[in-house]
């Protein structure tokens, strides 16, 4: 492909204003044997530069094979940029390490799905709508029973969401502006107190009710550690490293829970069918399970007494199948802007708590030894967020089982903003990928007594 001066095809609209297909913008030729098809490029507000391919099989009979998306552009969005070679990661224009520093999650949230940093009114409401909606129905408490008490929590949350949809017919109906809110904030409080409750079942212990006098993150640990006659009263370090987990989690571009919950969404499904897909997506161990992974390998070196530097020389050997795990990113090729930020709060909250976590220096040894081999920087491998957020929610108490669940109620108002931005596109149709086939061409029936 090439640029020219567009003369011929008319720039199709895209799916928001902020990007540009006009006539200032050059259009690319692609030469198909001996037809020449334009297509108009688009241009983001950071200049992303994408050719748009939208009628290329109308024009052309052609369409264009990426697999795993990742050349593909599947939409145009406004949420969140993240600029790989730089490190960069910014919320709707904020540069993350400004809302880890200054923001809170309830907050974060409203300025996820509405585009811009609430009111001192818009968020009193928020935080009382995520209060009003913190209980669960009792008939969903009677189903907790019905899980195996070594069913995976995941398993249990997507369930959940699914089935608490059900107590309240007015999610199922397809939400309007007037009861969006409502639903997104059922949706981001109700998602804690399921997982709580998944966890307090799963150890034999009695739910614990949500108390309306805590805050979104004191909430959720009082969910999960108290037990009767035994309240429980986090440290304030542990809230915070919470509170900055989760808004480190809450939106993350077009991964593969995201683009799952965008896909549902453009069928129309509702916003609670929508993310429920979207924890079963986060399940899978290359996306919200690496930070399990991560803990799993650290704790083999401390276990075996391997030296990290054994290791890493192992890590290089290609024949040795041997990976290290928490390094490298699909889309970062410099040190992940999270990584960084969870890094110094995995130092700050063990040394508070006076936690003396081998895991950790066995991380930092790892990282040390990793930054300094041309192999790894040759290859962009840096720590990515996994890395040491397993390490962060271990000092906070919290089972390994629970850390993908964590990852998902961090990412849960990312998902609604998300649903939203699909719902409210007027241009928005189904997703439906193309495909090559490359299974038998036509062929008959043999009947089973002739095979």
């Amino acid at each position: 492909m090439k640029p020219v001066q567009p003369d011929v095809v008319s720039p199709p609209q895209v799916s928001t204003s902020a990007a540009r297909t006009d006539l200032a913008s050059p259009t690319a030729q692609l030469q198909l044997g001996d037809k020449t098809v334009q297509l108009p490029i688009v241009v983001g507000t950071e200049n992303d530069r994408a050719v748009d391919i939208s009628h290329l099989r109308e024009h052309s009979g052609f369409i264009t094979l990426d697999e795993g998306y990742a050349n593909t552009g599947a939409c145009c969005s406004s949420i969140s940029y993240v600029d790989g070679d730089k490190g960069i990661l910014r919320y709707r224009g904020i540069p993350i390490e400004q809302l880890a520093e200054h923001s809170t999650f309830v907050e974060t949230a409203w300025f996820l799905i509405y585009g811009e940093l609430p009111t001192a009114d818009q968020l009193r409401n928020f935080r009382r709508l995520l209060t009003e909606h913190e209980m669960l129905h009792e008939g969903l408490h009677n189903m907790f029973n019905g899980f195996p008490q070594h069913a995976p929590p995941m398993a249990t949350l997507s369930a959940m969401i699914n089935a608490c949809s059900c107590y309240h017919p007015d999610i199922l109906a397809p939400e309007d502006r007037s009861t969006f809110e409502s639903a997104a904030a059922r949706l981001i409080s109700k998602v804690r107190t399921i997982a709580a409750a998944s966890y307090k079942t799963s150890i034999g212990h009695p739910i614990v009710y949500p108390n309306p006098k805590l805050s979104y993150c004191e909430n959720f640990l009082h969910m999960m550690f108290t037990i009767p006659n035994q309240p429980y009263e986090p440290d304030e370090q542990i809230v915070r490293a919470l509170n900055l987990l989760l808004i480190l989690h809450a939106d993350h571009e077009q991964n593969c829970s995201t683009s799952t919950v965008r896909m549902v969404a453009s069928s129309g499904a509702n916003l609670f069918a929508s993310c429920a897909a979207g924890v079963c997506a986060l399940w899978g161990p290359l996306h919200g399970g690496a930070n399990v992974a991560v803990i799993e390998t650290l704790d083999m070196l401390h276990k075996s007494k391997i030296d990290p530097k054994d290791y890493i020389a192992k890590v290089k050997d290609k024949s040795s199948g041997i990976r290290l795990m928490g390094f490298g990113h699909r889309v970062y090729k410099y040190y992940d802007p999270r990584a960084q930020i969870l890094r110094a709060v995995a130092d700050k909250l063990l040394s508070t708590l006076k936690i003396n976590d081998p895991l950790l220096d066995i991380a930092r040894r790892l990282e040390e030894i990793a930054l300094q081999d041309s192999y790894f920087k040759d290859r962009h491998l840096y720590p990515n967020v996994d890395f040491y957020s397993g390490i962060v929610m271990r000092a906070m108490g919290l089972p390994v089982n629970m850390f993908t669940v964590l990852f998902a109620i961090g990412r849960t108002p990312g998902w609604v903003a998300h649903w939203k931005e699909v719902r409210d596109n007027v241009h928005k149709r189904i997703d439906r990928p193309r495909q090559v086939y490359i299974g038998h061409t036509l062929r008959d029936y043999i009947p089973v007594e002739m095979r």
